[in-house]
């Protein structure tokens, strides 16, 4: 039986696979360079048409990484176990609510877009403003603002840092992934979700080789 070591490898592999995945095939498949022009029906005509590709999208890098991100949040508890401060506590519980906010964002992006799917021959203009409303309110949960996430890995890097229970240079990557998820609050500073969406690939795929190079060393 895998212990928390093998599975927070697994769950930071899997989390830094799956924001290439999003940022590849958001950049090659889903936004079409004519795509600019297009006006709100042209553009929701489109996402109808890739809607399989939509659905596997969404499910990827919100509601799996969202599951996943629950066995990592506990294997990073337990690697910081000897760190018994309030901030360890507070970390915990924030990797558990950015978990939900993921899983929901995922879930109400695929359920309603099946809704407009179905509401769109017959009724377009409702179908594109309920399109429209569910884009803000995935947005609120975590499209958008990665406020909660960043305070996450801001408060892991912390308190790694200090314990020394991960390696200093992931640590201060970490801070700087943190800070830029935590500025995405700001109105107007939204754009730096793309800075702690990148930065979480590299700080995922190396917080991985942590936990599995750890792992051997102990079998």
């Amino acid at each position: 039986m895998m212990n928390s070591r093998t599975t927070g490898g697994i769950a930071a592999l899997y989390a830094g696979c799956a924001y290439i995945f999003g940022f590849a095939v958001l950049a090659f498949l889903l936004s079409p360079e004519q795509a600019a022009a297009w006006t709100k029906a042209q553009k929701l005509e489109f996402l109808i048409a890739n809607q399989t590709l939509l659905s596997v999208w969404n499910s990827v890098i919100y509601t799996l990484f969202g599951i996943v991100l629950v066995f990592l949040t506990i294997a990073l508890d337990a690697r910081i176990s000897q760190a018994q401060s309030i901030g360890r506590g507070a970390a915990k519980v924030l990797g558990f609510i950015w978990a939900g906010l993921l899983i929901a964002s995922g879930m109400i992006a695929n359920v309603g877009m099946q809704k407009v799917i179905t509401l769109y021959p017959s009724e377009p203009e409702f179908a594109m403003s309920l399109w429209q409303t569910l884009g803000a309110i995935q947005d609120g949960l975590g499209g958008g603002v990665e406020v909660i996430g960043g305070l996450w890995v801001l408060m892991i890097s912390v308190i790694a840092l200090r314990s020394k229970a991960l390696p200093n240079t992931l640590n201060y990557i970490g801070l700087l992934v943190g800070i830029a998820g935590c500025i995405t609050i700001v109105p107007g500073l939204s754009e730096a979700g793309a800075v702690f969406g990148l930065g979480q690939i590299l700080w995922f795929l190396w917080l991985s080789l942590v936990l599995f190079k750890h792992d051997t060393a102990r079998s």
